[in-house]
């Protein structure tokens, strides 16, 4: 089975978009910004023939909570939302907590709890364009208790399992895309894998290539349709070889 193999970057600076020259195959490329114009602008500098698909993945700053959640700052997601309006290009929100980035949120936006969710909630069900939502791996009753999982027949979903940063064993990698075709069908399951660099938090463990060919293994086994790595910046020869045994 065809796999497609796509790529988050969350830092889409020259050196890093310049790892699009070893991406010889068909890729989609979620693309994180701070706002659509900035999305735009990023995207017409990319000439790679090979992406079939630009998504936008926007972020916060920090102090507003950086990634996408009812904790995060209620303006800037009112923002976010609104340049949105009108518009139905793909979009991608990555559904944490501002734990690592401003904890501090939990108090100043406790508030604004329900109404921010709801608020997640209304873009997701009215938004005309593709929407992915990004989410932990843990039971999915927790996630949407706090608002980072939403049910809508149109979504699709993509779980963070990141054997790097959790001790994942081969049958509970199996079990998680399983359960995932299970419930949201396979054309709106989607498995993140990684990470081959680090991201905002500068903790992330990298993941080896012989440990990222046996996740690809495990997802083409188990009829994944699409593979996202984190992150395209960590792209190399090594990693690119890889890869391109199971496309």
């Amino acid at each position: 089975m065809t796999m497609l193999i796509s790529f988050f970057e969350e830092f889409p600076t020259l050196s890093n978009l310049r790892k699009l020259k070893q991406v010889t195959w068909p890729t989609k490329l979620y693309l994180a910004a701070p706002s659509f114009k900035e999305f735009t602008i990023i995207k017409a500098k990319i000439k790679n023939k090979n992406i079939r698909q630009f998504i936008y993945w926007p972020i916060l700053q920090k102090k507003e909570g950086y990634w996408i959640s009812p904790f995060s700052e209620r303006k800037a997601l009112m923002r976010i939302f609104k340049e949105l309006e009108g518009k139905n290009i793909p979009v991608m929100l990555d559904l944490e907590l501002p734990t690592t980035q401003n904890p501090l949120l939990y108090l100043n936006q406790g508030l604004n709890f329900f109404r921010n969710k709801r608020l997640i909630k209304k873009f997701i069900q009215q938004y005309p364009g593709e929407v992915y939502c990004a989410e932990y791996h843990i039971y999915k009753k927790w996630l949407s208790w706090l608002g980072l999982h939403y049910s809508h027949p149109q979504i699709k979903i993509i779980k963070m399992l990141y054997h790097s940063m959790h001790h994942f064993q081969d049958y509970f990698l199996e079990k998680n895309l399983q359960e995932g075709k299970r419930h949201y069908g396979k054309e709106r399951f989607i498995a993140g894998y990684g990470t081959i660099a680090k991201g905002i938090t500068g903790r992330e463990k990298i993941l080896a290539p012989e440990e990222l060919a046996n996740d690809l293994r495990i997802a083409q086994q188990n009829g994944i349709k699409e593979v996202i790595i984190f992150r395209l910046g960590g792209l190399n020869t090594e990693y690119a070889n890889v890869i391109k045994r199971y496309i």
